[in-house]
């Protein structure tokens, strides 16, 4: 997401289901004991140097989905997509778990930042080893194709989000062609969220970014320590190994291979041998890998919100009173109990998009703009509204019942009691609330096309800086955010408010005011909750999750090649 990862992605409705505590509180990293999760980490995956790990082994990791957007710029890109494309495409710069930025050395041999002339300038040296696949050498116009690529939304392409590229007034080459020169148009407060990662400038046309990787990696334009060898969609495998182009220090894993499962196939192919870590989440999940040998469970804070998202452009949803009633009729509280049912959890309320409860400077701005669970006002509200309530509580107007459709893609037995507990809340306020179980490869694309009325899923954040992505959260274009709420108004409200301000801390605090007014404004999407990452791997795996947007390694995104097994 932030700072330096491209920003919030979206991930299969198994996140909804990411159960715990936002509190930061030491915890113990073994242990399978339901009982004993009382606390987490903020990060716990096993960090090791290279010399304690062995050269050779592999590994198989889950996935929820094998996005079809394999181009992890685009906007129909999710979480998955990006998990994938760190083990084949530039890590430019890595992260610290506070998140704190630092370059990668194998591709960079400089980057500083700094102002001149009243005009934010980040100067980046790439190191001279550094090709593509295809032999081609990395270089400034990589820099130049991600920046026209991110850069706005009028000139044909979709990105995730043009945040920070849009305040780019020029890229151009330095001294050398491996010098990169980029200038914003004034002084800019988030400098390091741009260019954590690059595209191939074979990457140059609208049509190449939007649909070139649809179920195609275009492997030959990645770099880094391994190459796609094994890519199969339909069969749900993705298999990597090293790479002979890679010019850094060696990969420790002889192949690492990514299976498409859900989330009871998950813990299955995990008790089986088949797999060497899995989502260890929920009471039961834990209970069955309680006797395994040979594995440890590792508890660290999430950075990702479960949230509802309901559609304005549905008919049953343009009217605001509607939507703030439909929000207003969901108990959060019983929803935790739900998804966190005997492991103890407690947390603080995730009232934001922008930052998350343990981070400084967090307001809740969903209880600042009104919002708190009111039966009797959401009746009120749904009243005046003209919805009339039916002999079986179900409310009509014009002859039309208040009915929703609500998809989920998982057959996980937490996940259906949520969607159940769910319904019924929103039955007592007149909701005819029909939940639709697919399959968790149609997620990504039946969200893009809005496939439904009312969804969940999970917003992940690869960084600390929200406020330096508020855009694509709520302007009108988000391809994230597809609420149909956002309007020209917020839009300016968001360029010339918060926008405009380059001190960070200032820019914070802004965001955080501005995000109640829109919550009160729109009623479009709604957090419910963090929770922590709890997995059970096999004893001896080491640098887990270095990938953005997942993680027991909090905001930490590491190089790939250093993830491996202990001597």
């Amino acid at each position: 997401m932030y700072h330096h990862r491209k920003l919030l992605g979206i991930i299969a409705l198994g996140g909804v289901l990411t159960l715990g505590i936002s509190g930061c509180t030491a915890g113990s990293g073994s242990g399978n004991d339901a009982e004993e999760i009382i606390s987490v980490s903020a990060a716990d995956y096993n960090p090791q140097p290279r010399e304690n790990l062995q050269q050779g082994g592999e590994v198989v990791f889950p996935i929820t989905e094998i996005t079809p957007q394999m181009n992890p710029f685009n906007g129909d890109a999710s979480a998955n997509t990006a998990r994938l494309a760190a083990w084949y495409t530039p890590q430019i710069l890595l992260m610290e778990e506070d998140g704190t930025p630092y370059k990668n050395d194998a591709y960079l041999d400089e980057w500083e930042y700094g102002t001149v002339d009243g005009k934010t300038v980040v100067n980046f040296t790439i190191n001279d080893d550094a090709v593509w696949n295809d032999g081609a050498p990395i270089d400034w116009t990589a820099f130049e194709a991600t920046w026209i690529a991110n850069r706005s939304y009028e000139e044909g392409y979709s990105p995730n989000a043009t945040d920070g590229y849009k305040e780019i007034e020029s890229v151009t080459k330095g001294d050398t062609d491996k010098q990169v020169v980029v200038t914003f148009m004034g002084e800019f407060a988030w400098p390091q969220m741009v260019f954590t990662s690059v595209l191939n400038p074979m990457v140059n046309t609208p049509e190449m970014f939007n649909e070139g990787f649809i179920e195609e990696p275009h492997a030959d334009w990645g770099a880094g320590p391994y190459k796609i060898t094994t890519f199969d969609i339909n069969g749900g495998i993705v298999i990597l190994e090293p790479n002979e182009n890679w010019w850094g220090e060696t990969p420790l894993l002889d192949k690492v291979t990514f299976r498409q499962l859900d989330s009871a196939a998950s813990i299955n192919a995990f008790k089986n041998g088949e797999i060497d870590m899995a989502s260890t989440n929920t009471k039961d999940r834990l209970e069955q890998v309680k006797d395994m040998d040979g594995v440890v469970t590792y508890r660290a804070q999430q950075t990702a919100n479960t949230l509802l998202q309901v559609d304005a452009d549905k008919p049953q949803f343009q009217d605001i009173n509607v939507r703030k009633a439909f929000f207003m009729a969901i108990d959060i509280d019983q929803q935790k109990k739900v998804v966190w049912n005997g492991l103890n959890y407690e947390e603080d309320p995730a009232g934001s998009f922008t930052l998350y409860a343990f981070q400084p400077d967090y307001v809740n701005a969903l209880e600042e703009a009104g919002y708190k669970f009111d039966l009797d006002a959401a009746k009120a509200l749904l009243d005046e509204a003209g919805w009339v309530e039916g002999d079986d509580g179900i409310r009509a107007k014009d002859g039309v019942d208040l009915a929703v459709t609500y998809p989920i893609f998982s057959d996980d037995p937490v996940q259906e009691a949520s969607a159940k507990a769910l319904q019924q809340q929103l039955k007592a306020a007149g909701f005819d609330v029909t939940i639709d179980t697919r399959s968790p490869q149609d997620f990504s694309t039946d969200y893009s096309t809005k496939n439904w009325d009312i969804f969940s899923l999970r917003f992940t954040a690869s960084d600390p800086f929200g406020p330096a992505w508020f855009c694509q959260l709520y302007c009108s274009d988000s391809g994230l955010n597809l609420s149909g709420t956002g309007t020209p108004e917020i839009d300016t409200m968001i360029h010339e408010q918060l926008e405009s301000i380059t001190d960070p801390k200032a820019q914070t605090l802004k965001a955080m005011e501005l995000e109640a007014e829109i919550f009160a404004e729109t009623w479009g999407i709604f957090p419910m909750y963090n929770g922590p990452e709890i997995w059970t791997v096999k004893e001896g795996l080491a640098n887990l999750t270095p990938e953005p947007y997942v993680g027991l390694d909090l905001f930490g995104v590491q190089p790939v090649e250093n993830m491996g097994w202990e001597k």
